[in-house]
């Protein structure tokens, strides 16, 4: 329910930036729409104050009030999922929606494998933000017969939660992350023509 529900409202938003989106040239020098840069910040921006909102007002919250706890086996245990979770979680959701709208968390330290760079774009980019965390590593691919704008913004450990969960899991190949550390970042992509 609470996935549903975050995924619904993000993807809501999500689908009225994209239908701004156009990078056609309409005549020489201009484009159509508003350009993909601009829409991935927007996104980022949204994304980015959902997962803070989260992370502290709820999960650290909570946590602090012992009133429950996140957990990675948070339905098994009848807990709050952890902030990558919720992300991860309304990721799918939005993907479902068949937007072409793509978001993911990944790390070039990942816990799991499958949150490792998913191409050398990815990787390159997952450099990049981890050495100047303030600018997004952006760029288009092509992907089968599409042109897709991608755009990587760093990811920090904006909570006590995020350090401990990734300093103490047994699978975290890096287990000396600092509060506000670079852990990886936010990948969001969609298609343009």
């Amino acid at each position: 329910m609470i996935e549903r529900t975050a995924g619904r409202i993000l993807g809501g938003l999500c689908a009225i930036l994209l239908a701004g989106v156009a990078v056609d040239v309409a005549q020489a020098g201009e484009t159509a729409g508003i350009p993909p840069e601009v829409v991935a910040e927007y996104l980022h921006a949204i994304i980015q104050a959902d997962r803070t909102i989260y992370s502290t007002h709820v999960v650290e919250r909570l946590q602090d009030l012992k009133v429950t706890v996140a957990a990675e086996e948070w339905k098994a245990r009848g807990t709050l999922p952890l902030p990558a979770q919720m992300l991860q979680m309304t990721g799918q959701e939005i993907q479902g929606l068949g937007l072409g709208l793509r978001i993911r968390l990944a790390s070039l330290w990942p816990i799991y494998e499958k949150n490792g760079p998913a191409d050398q774009f990815e990787q390159a980019g997952l450099e990049a933000v981890a050495k100047n965390s303030r600018t997004p590593y952006t760029g288009i691919i092509a992907e089968n017969d599409r042109h897709i704008f991608k755009a990587i913004f760093a990811d920090r450990a904006v909570t006590k939660v995020c350090v401990a969960c990734h300093n103490s899991h047994d699978h975290s190949p890096k287990q000396d992350y600092k509060l506000y550390d670079v852990m990886g970042g936010i990948i969001i992509s969609f298609p343009v023509q």
